[in-house]
């Protein structure tokens, strides 16, 4: 939220202090001084007046996580365990998900307490391009590619999908990169054939792929070259997969 309205929200403080003390040049958010009303204060930023730490702030949290199937991507479910149930982290009720997976579907998966991150990772004009092994119940057959890469429309949010990329890799394996997460998007596409994804796995997002020592149901914090890559723009190949 503002500077000026977390400000106002602590009970010691009314209107006219909040003014003077934006203009007093006392207040420091992560170590700066500011005098911007406006500035942002997030969950782990730390604020404090002269000496005294008015919010503490949480360490921004960046979790590479294994998903496996049979687990749902949520942070709580009456039925199914969730993939907060595989973080074992102080606060992870604070972490949430940037991109979920189908209860099924396994693969990376990415948690965050930083919002604001997950917000540019996960809308359109990202361009991060999702990159999935399917396995389907029937033969994969070559004209699928070009129907792939034209898009397809989905009648219930009357829209035609982005276009995507197929790579066969045996008579029933494919692997497809997209931009989009449409729900139960991958199993529509394939079911446009009359063909039943039995396995679904997501290898990559963007730049980023799953580390291959994870074993499902693990996870670990992104590097800070690894954060750096989600953050750079999607070039041309970064867009194709």
């Amino acid at each position: 939220m503002r500077l000026d309205r977390f400000l106002s929200n602590l009970p010691r403080f009314n209107r006219q202090q909040v003014r003077t003390l934006l203009a007093s040049g006392r207040l420091r958010v992560d170590g700066n001084v500011t005098r911007d009303p406006h500035h942002k204060v997030r969950i782990f930023s730390r604020v404090e007046l002269d000496e005294e730490t008015l919010q503490t702030g949480h360490a921004a949290r960046y979790l590479m996580l294994h998903k496996p199937p049979g687990c749902v991507s949520a942070t709580d479910d009456p039925e199914h365990p969730t993939v907060l149930d595989l973080i074992d982290e102080p606060a992870r009720h604070e972490l949430h998900i940037a991109g979920r997976l189908d209860f099924n579907t396994s693969g990376l998966l990415l948690l965050t307490n930083d919002g604001q991150w997950s917000r540019r990772l996960t809308q359109p004009a990202s361009k991060l391009a999702k990159v999935y092994l399917v396995e389907t119940e029937q033969p994969i057959e070559a004209h699928y590619i070009d129907t792939f890469r034209q898009g397809l429309y989905f009648a219930f949010e009357n829209l035609t999908t982005q276009p995507a990329e197929l790579t066969l890799l045996g008579p029933r394996t494919a692997r497809l990169s997209l931009v989009e997460g449409r729900y139960h998007q991958v199993k529509r596409m394939f079911g446009h054939f009359q063909n039943k994804v039995l396995r679904l796995h997501r290898e990559s997002i963007g730049p980023l792929p799953l580390d291959r020592q994870l074993a499902p149901g693990a996870y670990r914090a992104l590097t800070a070259p690894e954060l750096l890559s989600l953050s750079e723009p999607a070039g041309p190949e970064q867009e194709k997969g």
